[in-house]
């Protein structure tokens, strides 16, 4: 994972429950992780799982990812190709599971950002370039070791690859 960022946004309103991101009518799918990526967020949005891009955002409001402690919602999120998940604030265990599996969850203001905005997100420094509307964002920078953690793949892969939990 590169820690400059492009793609397009997709945005979402407050509380976007687990159970909105991996539907619980197909919890039967749970251990068929690409085929549950395929209805990701579509309770939320029915044009999103087949519309999304590689290197696509999700953009949401307060308390993303509220609900269930399952790996399986930032997962599939991921699965489907998306970028990064930005908002204005996350469920504690989503947040962790999102890092966990390699999908980075940054905290910002997303009121300046719409539906379909170009972005370039800087996970280094901590700015949001908004290219669709000429504007910059600020957050706060990932630290250097949860940046090798994403590149890694997520924490078991980082931890596979160097022996140990490393911090420099």
């Amino acid at each position: 994972m590169e820690s400059i960022l492009n793609g397009n946004s997709w945005k979402f309103g407050d509380d976007i429950s687990t159970d909105l991101i991996a539907p619980g009518r197909l919890f039967h799918l749970r251990t068929n992780l690409p085929e549950l990526a395929k209805h990701v967020l579509e309770d939320a949005d029915p044009e999103f799982p087949s519309n999304v891009q590689n290197g696509d955002f999700v953009v949401g409001g307060r308390n993303f990812g509220l609900g269930s402690s399952r790996e399986h919602a930032p997962t599939i999120i991921k699965l489907a190709g998306v970028n990064a998940v930005l908002a204005k604030s996350f469920a504690r265990i989503f947040y962790r599971n999102a890092i966990n599996v390699g999908l980075p969850a940054l905290i910002c203001d997303t009121d300046q950002i719409d539906e379909g905005d170009k972005l370039e997100v800087n996970l280094s420094n901590g700015i949001i370039k908004n290219l669709t509307k000429g504007t910059e964002i600020t957050f706060s920078p990932l630290p250097d070791v949860m940046i090798k953690i994403l590149q890694d793949g997520g924490l078991a892969a980082h931890i596979e690859k160097h022996g140990d939990f490393k911090l420099d």
